[in-house]
């Protein structure tokens, strides 16, 4: 059995996982990270938009999409897809109950997701890799005959959410719309958010950062933790390691860490699809939002990423060939360079129904921590949540985080 003094154990290598880990190591602490996987190529890090997006400051349930959502479902040609018996579960009513919360819970998210630009900013430049990210803004786009009406309407939601946008200079729109043959269209920038340009990469510079510092790094399923002296004990196949705390960060694989100690994790995967156009030339250097076409494009070291759907099922469910084949075609009818083999990838995006973060400890085991559940931005709350997370654990006093707690649910 391995041991270490002011030790804290960080399980899941994700975004999250990784950027805990070095801002814990900036303090001092040894940290030990466990994944199945090597860093970032485990679960949806990997795969991930790559758009920092201190837009999305309101949760997605909302009481206009609990009457409206059957008109994005996959089998109606959008890119929603949820079996019935999920639509009449447990999460699904939880979800329509936090869709009249809307705004308290957007509340308890905004002044989350607002200063993430500069706190990603700032952990890559203190990880050695500024280059790693943009801050361009990102560009949400519309065609068609009612353009003009849509981009005004959502200008006029962000102006209530205290989002800034502005028009789409006319080039931009113009690029958009000339790609895709349409006869109309009209777009919005958001200055103030920002992309990556391989979010990989940004989970490798920030797990290489803690281990400049001393963190070490164990490729173990972790299959419990359990209470020990002075802390907690981490056990894996055919070892364990102790430490004087742990944090779950493991996504949609939190729960059954988590369930011993009395915390109720209702949890759902809704995974998304990307398609990589290596051969695609980009439209600006920003991420476009396709509003229309619910699809993300992104510029990135080397290719185009192109990001869509939210498919509802089992995480290590086989690919849909559908969906990449369906991503593949509506970039091509963007204008973009995508052939039939562009080389696509699926992954489980971990949310819980009111699509808050969960971030808090364990009542029941002192030095158990947790920060995941972090829905379609992930990567854009990475470095706040690692600043949470240090904050946590060294007892410091930071913004009330109680709205993140898992007691919410119950236990």
């Amino acid at each position: 059995m391995a041991e270490q003094a002011r030790s804290i154990a960080i399980i899941g290598a994700g975004v999250i996982g990784t950027a805990a880990a070095f801002a814990l190591s900036r303090e001092g602490w040894r940290v030990v990270l466990f994944d199945r996987a090597p860093p970032g190529e485990a679960g949806a890090s990997f795969g991930n938009a790559g758009h920092v997006a201190t837009e999305l400051v309101e949760p997605l349930p909302a009481p206009a999409l609990l009457f409206n959502f059957w008109r994005e479902l996959f089998v109606l040609g959008g890119v929603l897809d949820i079996p019935l018996r999920r639509i009449l579960s447990p999460w699904a009513m939880r979800f329509a109950r936090a869709a009249f919360q809307r705004r308290e819970h957007t509340a308890l998210l905004a002044p989350f997701v607002r200063p993430a630009v500069p706190a990603l900013i700032e952990l890559l430049a203190q990880a050695e890799r500024p280059d790693l990210i943009r801050q361009n803004g990102h560009f949400q786009v519309w065609m068609g005959r009612s353009a003009a009406r849509d981009a005004q309407a959502q200008a006029k939601a962000m102006e209530k959410l205290e989002v800034a946008t502005r028009p789409a200079p006319a080039e931009v729109v113009e690029a958009a719309r000339n790609a895709a043959r349409a006869e109309h269209g009209a777009g919005l920038w958001f200055p103030n958010c920002a992309h990556v340009l391989d979010p990989l990469e940004v989970v490798r510079a920030f797990a290489a950062a803690a281990r400049k510092l001393g963190a070490s790094f164990q490729r173990h399923e972790v299959m419990a933790i359990r209470p020990a002296p002075e802390g907690c004990e981490v056990v894996t196949p055919g070892s364990s390691t102790r430490v004087t705390a742990a944090v779950v960060c493991a996504g949609v694989w939190s729960g059954p860490l988590l369930k011993p100690f009395g915390l109720k994790v209702p949890i759902e995967a809704a995974r998304g699809y990307h398609v990589q156009m290596p051969d695609a030339a980009p439209l600006v250097d920003a991420p476009i939002v396709y509003s229309d076409q619910n699809i993300v494009v992104t510029p990135m070291a080397g290719r185009m990423r192109a990001t869509s759907f939210m498919e509802f099922t089992a995480s290590d469910a086989p690919a849909d060939p559908r969906k990449a084949a369906w991503l593949r075609a509506s970039v091509r009818e963007l204008g973009y360079t995508c052939d039939e083999a562009a080389p696509a990838w699926v992954g489980p995006r971990p949310v819980l129904p009111d699509y808050l973060p969960a971030i808090g400890r364990s009542a029941a085991l002192p030095g158990l921590y947790y920060a995941f559940a972090h829905q379609h931005i992930g990567l854009t709350l990475a470095a706040v949540t690692a600043r949470a997370v240090a904050d946590l654990v060294a007892g410091r006093p930071r913004p009330d985080l109680t709205g993140f707690d898992l007691r919410r649910f119950g236990g």
